[in-house]
Order: C-alpha cells, then sequence, then structure tokens
C-alpha cells in the first residue's frame, strides 16, 4: 500500500527530476542526499550495488542479500522487513522497464505514474506484491535453496555442522547457473547432495475381475493430493482422476505407473503413484497366466464309467466335455483357445483347463462291495 505521501504524488501530475549538481547553491538545502530522499527507496543500496551494475550482477547480489536476510536463517527482528525490501529492489532492478523508470524518476515516480502509458494505454505504476517468499521461490525455481545452502534444523532448533552460516554462503560453490543453484564442479559431491530427491512410489493394489481382463475395460480412480501453491512453501490439497485403461489379457502383477503424482513439497519430488493389478476371487475360474482353470466335480460311478459335464465359459456360453475314460482325482482335460487373450496377441487366447475332483461315496453296501471285488482289478 501507497503512504498518504505517495497516494498525494500519484494523484498530482508527474514531478519532471533533472540532473543537479553536487556542489549547492549559496542559500539553497536541495543537496544530492535530500533528492536521493526524496525519490524514496534506493534499491541499489539495498542489494549493495552501484547504479549501472550488470544483469548477473543484480542477481548474484539478490542470492546473497535474500539468503542473509531470509527469515528462517535470520532471526533479527528487522529481517522480516529487509527480506521483503531485498525482494523488491530485485523485482524493479531486474526488469528493464521498471528499471529505466526507477532510474529517471526513483521510487516515488515508479510508484506514481511517471513512466508514462502502460500497454493497456493506462498509466504505468508499479506496486510490489508484497511476498517475498514469492520472490525467493520463483528465483529459486520453486525449490527450497534455503535449507540446502544452511542444513537441517535440528530439533533443538540449532543449525547442522559442517557449513558456516556466518561466512559468505557462496564461496564453496564456485559459481552459480542461471536459475540460481550452485554449478557442478567435479562431476558429483554437494551438487549430488542438493538435489533434490523424489519421494519412494505410492503402490496400491487394483483389484479386476477376469470378465474385465477377457474384455478390457477403463478404471478411473480418485486420488487427493497435495499441491504446492505459487508461492513455493504452503501446499494444498487437490482431487484429481486418474483413468486406467486395463488391456485385455493383463497379467496379475502389471504395474500402471503415473509418475510424480504424489504429495508435492518444496524440498522433494512427488512420488510416483503405482497401481499394481490384483484379480478378484471368480466364482467358477482361477486364473493361470493366460489359462483359466475350472474346478469340475464328479461322482466315483462317473470317473471311472465315464461322464459328460458341462463347462462354463467366459463367454458365458457352456461348453460340453465328454469322456469315457477313467477320471483320477486331479486329472485335467484342455479345452482349446476358451482362456483368456495374450497381452501380446489379444487376438489369441489361452486355454480353459478342467480340473477334476472325484467324490467318493461316505458309504457302500456289502453286496456292492462284494460286486466290486470280483470286477475291479487288484492293482
Amino acid at each position: 500500500q501507497s503512504s498518504p505521501a505517495q497516494s498525494s504524488a500519484a494523484q498530482s501530475s508527474p514531478v519532471q527530476l533533472t540532473p543537479v549538481q553536487h556542489s549547492s547553491r549559496p542559500g539553497s538545502s536541495a543537496s544530492s542526499a535530500a533528492l536521493h530522499r526524496s525519490m524514496g527507496k534506493d534499491y541499489y543500496s539495498i542489494l549493495g550495488l552501484q547504479k549501472g551494475a550488470s544483469e548477473e550482477a543484480i542477481k548474484k547480489a539478490y542470492r546473497k542479500q535474500a539468503l542473509k536476510w531470509h527469515p528462517d536463517k535470520n532471526k533479527s527482528a528487522s529481517a522480516e522487513e529487509k527480506f521483503k525490501e531485498v525482494a523488491e529492489a530485485y523485482e524493479v532492478l531486474s526488469d528493464p522497464k521498471k528499471r529505466e523508470i526507477y532510474d529517471q524518476f526513483g521510487e516515488e515516480g515508479l510508484k506514481g505514474g511517471a513512466g508514462g502509458p502502460d500497454e493497456q494505454g493506462g498509466t504505468f505504476r508499479y506496486t510490489f506484491h508484497g511476498d517475498p517468499h514469492a520472490t525467493f521461490a520463483t528465483f529459486f525455481g520453486g525449490a527450497n535453496p534455503f535449507e540446502m545452502f544452511f542444513g537441517r534444523r535440528m530439533a533443538n532448533g540449532h543449525q547442522e555442522e559442517g557449513m558456516d552460516v556466518d561466512s559468505d554462503p557462496f564461496a564453496q560453490f564456485g559459481g552459480f547457473s542461471m536459475n540460481g543453484f550452485p554449478r557442478e564442479r567435479h562431476g558429483g559431491g554437494m551438487m549430488g547432495q542438493m538435489r533434490r530427491r523424489q519421494d519412494p512410489p505410492i503402490i496400491h493394489d487394483l483389484r479386476v475381475s477376469l470378465e474385465e481382463v477377457y474384455n478390457g475395460s477403463t478404471k478411473r480412480m480418485k486420488i487427493s493430493r497435495k499441491r504446492l501453491n505459487p508461492d513455493g512453501r504452503t501446499v494444498r490439497t487437490e482431487d484429481k482422476i486418474l483413468t486406467i485403461e486395463i488391456k485385455k489379457g493383463w497379467k496379475e502383477g502389471t504395474k500402471i505407473t503415473f509418475p510424480k503424482e504424489g504429495d508435492e513439497t518444496p524440498n522433494t519430488i512427488p512420488a510416483d503413484v503405482v497401481f499394481v493389478l490384483k484379480d478378484k476371487p471368480h466364482s467358477h475360474f482361477k486364473r493361470d497366466g493366460s489359462n483359466i482353470v475350472y474346478h469340475a466335480r464328479v461322482s466315483l460311478r462317473e470317473a471311472l464309467c465315464g461322464c459328460a459335464i458341462h463347462v462354463p465359459s467366459m463367454e458365458g456360453r457352456s461348453v460340453p466335455l465328454t469322456t469315457q475314460d477313467v477320471v483320477k482325482p486331479g486329472a485335467r482335460k484342455r479345452i482349446s483357445g476358451k482362456g483368456l487373450p495374450f497381452p501380446k496377441n489379444p487376438d489369441r487366447r489361452g486355454d480353459l483347463i478342467v480340473e477334476f475332483e472325484v467324490i467318493f461315496p461316505d458309504f457302500i453296501a456289502t453286496s456292492s462291495k462284494e460286486v466290486l471285488k470280483r470286477h475291479l482289478p487288484m492293482s
């Protein structure tokens, strides 16, 4: 918000300033210091720069001052206000148009409309957005380089050992890339430690029926995750629908990965969300790769004398199966091409396997036993 003095200046006609000689005229109090005060804040001084500083020098100065006055490091009463001033100074001096107006008319001219019309035809006025942490996060790419440079705080509130926070924090890194992160000097070391690590994958079971695997299907899963706000520090919770296309014949254990859909924090890369296919129990079948197994129960008489059964199939129709052979417990019969599609060739299918269970009677009459003794082989 503008101070009363600034508001008054904004409502009057822009003040045209002309260069002033360093020597004062007799009887005049208009020294260069007085002129500087009338122009408002000295953004160059705030960043420790001289007028005419290069773009790279402005970036380097902001890095140094922002880390020096960051409230997470600097616990002095004035740190928050200094941190805000540094952010405002950087936003003005790093923008060519704002800097040109400031160099000519000062802070009051910049905020009071002395810079002429804007792109929409109105009067160009600059107002700082008020959130230095947003400037900090934008400069450092949305991460938290403060923690990277100065270490994590331990439970007792003290700094972890290993870095002298009172010295120039950039001295040991040898230089910086354009986005504000240290350049790697020896192919690893500090840069490897500073690189954000990704959280471990978040794994969920995805239960599917054999019918869904047989025909293919679409699953929509709703997840809630934390996302960073534009300030790069606070988070919000948002929902997202993930769409999973179940391909024909996919096997149990197939993994479907949605990269970086986990929680987002300033210091970590979001985890991948991984769904692992799991078969739902089926009323008729058990899966065996691309084959399906049907459990058929036959009586001892049918097992010995032959039988005809109707086997259900994935298409919903029964398949007749007749055998005159002796059926032993656990014996299997194979019906080709009635199983699940092959994952890599869905036009071909596995087999329907019929596994027999022989049901023995609980009681046999003595006369029947005599008949069996005469007709059944001893071995």
